[in-house]
């Protein structure tokens, strides 16, 4: 190997293939040598323009082209933002995972769900402290905290330097399930030398400290004992076990029955208790269908749809579509969750359809966040000491919020790296530049296709939600190559036929015409004509109505 070679060799290679954008589809590639591993795999749920769109995931060319160097995928956690593309991209990149306990047993159930993957794709549970040895490079796993259970940072040890990516993290010093955040541990590898922070950027406008999960606990206890003489219902994320574990704790201290509904707050509860991360009394739970056999004023609902999603246990009693459940007026409903950015009106519906039918709605003072403010920032800084930051984990704006708090440390401006998904970044002690960008358009779920709908598509897909489709048809004599009926015009999501007769009535004709004249000039072939009939409605339309339908020329032979 010459000099040069041996220089390239030195460098560490970070490339984020999703997350900078956005709060979602958190997916990082560390690569030293010939060795690769990544960082979480997580998905984005669909934008309001993506329409019909189920979910979107990474781009994982890069991984899928390097397959012999990729040596496995190391999750920090189990929420959808950093797992929920797992059961995709295995299909492709099958390689081992390593996670905590919780998360690897969550994951297995999202791989059940998705055919033989479970058989195909080997998993190791990996403790706190652990390290695992992955070509050149070696991964330890520090216990952090979270909204869920078993969350973990993570120090990636290569040639070239130590690096710690936080994961998805806060500061509790008291949490409900395990030990508090291991801040000594961050900081023995603070003395050692870090080469570089990864660190989560979700709350770093938001000045102070993150309340401890405990707090929601005093909170549900007031609440509780408030109402009494009232059934109450509480919406959470199916993931926060923290947050269940609490309910049920205030729910048996007031003597009160517990349901779970909700289809993935059932799963995540199963796995949570079968793996002791969730302790549950004796005689608390029942059934769905036992609820008829116990007072309102007895029982407790912990159910999904906390962000007002359409098919959830929540928004189904809501509209009243639930077959085993109706809210009741009296019914006290609690949003213990804050809207995702962009579900706010979703969640807005849901809340003025519960106080419709009569219950009482509290959504405020009954959640805390699962991430570090500013100052729960500046610890973790001020104990690892950095060469080189680099904010992910959130929008550009909570990046840059981050890098502020960076600079306010100390850092010099030049190391503090704002990245994009896509950037190839070189990194060691001596210098740090992105050399390379990878393309990283997210692909697109939609039903059982992956990555056959793109930009293009949803552009057709949002043109016609805008403004709809017209499709004109004729029938032309497969001999003569002359018009024989038609032009026959249907519209949808554009006009409503039968008060724009006089409008469509003037397109057939305007058609009409154009045809007619292009069959005198012997034009015969079809993309000719379709060209003449989509140019000749369009400019109709747009001169009668200013609007630009979709449209849809149809030819037949007869």
């Amino acid at each position: 190997m010459n000099i040069e070679q041996e220089k390239k060799v030195s460098k560490l290679k970070i490339i984020p293939l999703g997350g900078l954008e956005q709060i979602g589809m958190n997916i990082t590639a560390f690569e030293y040598g010939d060795s690769i591993i990544v960082v979480d795999c997580g998905l984005a749920f669909p934008e309001g323009d993506m329409y019909g769109i189920d979910l979107v995931i990474p781009d994982v060319s890069y991984l899928k082209e390097n397959i012999d160097r990729v040596k496995g995928f190391i999750i920090t956690h189990a929420h959808e933002d950093h797992i929920g593309a797992l059961p995709y991209v295995l299909r492709e990149v099958n390689v081992p995972i390593y996670a905590t306990k919780l998360t690897v047993g969550i994951i297995e159930n999202k791989l059940k769900e998705h055919g033989d993957l479970l058989n195909t794709v080997k998993r190791k549970v990996v403790k706190f402290g652990q390290s695992v040895n992955l070509g050149e490079l070696r991964v330890e796993f520090i216990k952090t905290n979270h909204s869920i259970v078993d969350a973990a940072a993570l120090a990636i040890f290569s040639p070239a330097g130590v690096v710690v990516h936080t994961g998805d993290f806060k500061v509790d010093y008291t949490p409900v399930y395990g030990d508090a955040i291991d801040l000594e541990r961050f900081a023995t590898l603070g003395r050692k030398g870090v080469l570089a922070l990864l660190c989560d950027s979700t709350n770093a406008e938001r000045p102070g400290f993150t309340p401890s999960e405990r707090t929601v606990g005093r909170t549900f206890d007031t609440i509780f004992n408030e109402h009494r003489d009232q059934r109450i219902i509480i919406a959470t994320f199916a993931s926060n076990v923290d947050r269940v574990q609490q309910i049920i704790n205030t729910a048996n201290f007031y003597d009160r029955k517990v349901v779970v509904e909700g289809r993935s707050m059932v799963s995540i509860m199963d796995i949570a208790e079968s793996l002791h991360r969730i302790s549950i009394p004796e005689d608390t739970l029942i059934e769905l269908e036992q609820l008829k056999n116990y007072p309102p004023e007895r029982t407790v609902i912990i159910t999904t749809g906390s962000q007002g999603e359409s098919m959830a246990a929540l928004s189904r009693m809501a509209n009243g579509t639930h077959k085993k459940v109706s809210v009741m007026p009296g019914d006290v409903v609690i949003f213990s969750s804050n809207p995702i950015p962009g579900n706010e009106k979703a969640v807005t519906k849901i809340i003025n359809e519960l106080l419709i039918k009569g219950a009482d709605v509290i959504f405020q003072d009954a959640h805390v966040s699962g991430h570090a403010c500013q100052e729960e920032i500046k610890l973790i800084y001020s104990l690892v000491q950095p060469k080189y930051s680099i904010p992910v984990h959130g929008e550009y704006k909570h990046r840059k919020a981050q890098a502020k708090l960076a600079a306010d440390l100390g850092i010099p401006k030049e190391n503090i790296l704002m990245l994009r998904s896509g950037d190839v970044l070189e990194i060691d002690e001596e210098s740090a530049e992105v050399t390379d960008r990878l393309n990283c358009m997210p692909v697109y779920v939609d039903g059982l296709g992956v990555g056959d709908v793109g930009s293009s598509v949803l552009r057709d897909r949002q043109h016609l939600s805008e403004s709809g489709v017209v499709v004109a048809a004729i029938t032309v004599d497969s001999y003569s190559g002359m018009l024989l009926t038609g032009p026959d015009i249907y519209t949808k999501g554009f006009v409503y036929e039968k008060e724009s007769e006089e409008l469509l009535g003037g397109a057939r004709d305007c058609l009409t015409a154009a045809l007619v004249d292009a069959f005198d000039r012997n034009v015969s072939d079809w993309g000719k004509l379709k060209s003449i009939m989509k140019d000749t409605l369009a400019k109709f339309f747009w001169e009668k109505n200013k609007r630009r339908p979709v449209i849809l020329p149809i030819i037949m032979n007869a």
